[in-house]
């Protein structure tokens, strides 16, 4: 099966399970739903979603998180991953917010260069908030598209870039978090028989199928 025959398929699966797909990160605006993102790397959105409500109560716009240290807003978020680095990329985000605009724009390079937010945390961003088309690609993402056939790509850019070519443009918002859901309800990294998965079971190959059943295989 062709690629593009793959996605098309795929994309009515998803559809049918996830017609319209909830954002997982809690927030209230573009200023939060950047900050819940930018938490949200190498830690899961449960865990983001229980941290937020703190820092919100203390700290929902960049002025607000502007007045407050690093080290208060580490109190806040200190049970997500990698939480000193991010309490401090928050700061200083918060601070070129407002030396810049003053507020979230949807504007690529403005997103890219403010502290802690990467290409991945800006497509979130422009797609959800301002519903700019955009196909957010983490590290699940790059996974499933591996395993379904649709990218062989090393790295989630030029996921990103195979993705988008074979999903049409007004789809790629909310295909994104279909992706992401079906990868947490029915599409685990590991112990998943591919045989038997409604997308795994015709969208991986024979070989690829046979290596994550292999007794002791990481997935």
């Amino acid at each position: 099966m062709k690629r593009q025959e793959k996605a098309d398929r795929i994309g009515v699966i998803l559809d049918d399970l996830y017609a319209e797909p909830p954002i997982p990160l809690d927030h209230s605006d573009p200023y939060t739903l950047l900050v819940a993102v930018a938490l949200s790397a190498q830690t899961t959105d449960k865990k983001v979603n229980e941290v937020t409500p703190s820092l919100f109560a203390a700290a929902s716009t960049p002025e607000e998180m502007a007045a407050l240290s690093p080290d208060e807003i580490l109190g806040h978020i200190r049970e997500v991953g990698l939480a000193p680095t991010k309490a401090r990329n928050l700061s200083t985000m918060a601070h070129q917010i407002l030396d810049g605009p003053g507020e979230v724009l949807p504007d690529w390079e403005f997103l890219e260069s403010l502290a802690g937010v990467g290409h991945k945390t800006a497509s979130v961003v422009m797609a959800q908030s301002f519903g700019v088309p955009s196909f957010p690609v983490d590290t699940h993402i790059h996974r499933l598209a591996a395993r379904w056939g649709l990218s062989a790509a090393k790295n989630v850019e030029q996921t990103e870039r195979d993705l988008k070519a074979v999903f049409p443009r007004d789809t790629w918002n909310r295909r994104h978090l279909q992706i992401i859901f079906f990868g947490r309800d029915y599409c685990p990294a590991r112990n998943h028989d591919l045989a038997t998965c409604e997308i795994c079971s015709w969208a991986a190959t024979k070989k690829r199928i046979t290596a994550e059943q292999k007794p002791g295989k990481k997935r």
